[in-house]
């Protein structure tokens, strides 16, 4: 049995670049009975493995943070705790690690769920 990737070489080889199944069976070593055996079989994908989700020095932090985010996030700009008054509470409450992995988690709660809610807009006459 050969890879899925030499798979679809195979079939790429021969559906976009318009070889025949001698010309791929002498590029690739592989048998024209193997070739066609290939080239015939429904579409088969390369199967996807889905990655762990690990958990950081961060995770037992992600709850305090988010509280302590969703509650600024009604406050006016001016009174909202800044990223390094975040990582002061988090690091009295025992975060030993750096500075930046705490603003890329702010960052990315900011970006997806955290936009202020806007309490006045402007409306033209």
């Amino acid at each position: 049995m050969i890879p899925m990737t030499m798979i679809g070489k195979v079939r790429r080889m021969f559906h976009r670049q318009n070889k025949s199944v001698r010309e791929i069976a002498r590029l690739t070593s592989l048998s024209r009975n193997t070739i066609s055996k290939y080239l015939n079989m429904e579409v088969q994908e390369e199967p996807k493995y889905q990655r762990r989700s690990q958990s950081t020095r961060l995770t037992p932090f992600h709850e305090a943070l988010v509280q302590a985010l969703s509650v600024d996030a009604r406050r006016p700009k001016k009174e909202r705790s800044t990223a390094s008054m975040l990582f002061q509470e988090i690091k009295a409450s025992g975060y030993d690690r750096c500075y930046s992995r705490v603003t890329d988690f702010i960052r990315a709660w900011r970006q997806g769920e955290g936009k202020a809610v806007s309490k006045s807009a402007f409306a033209p006459l």
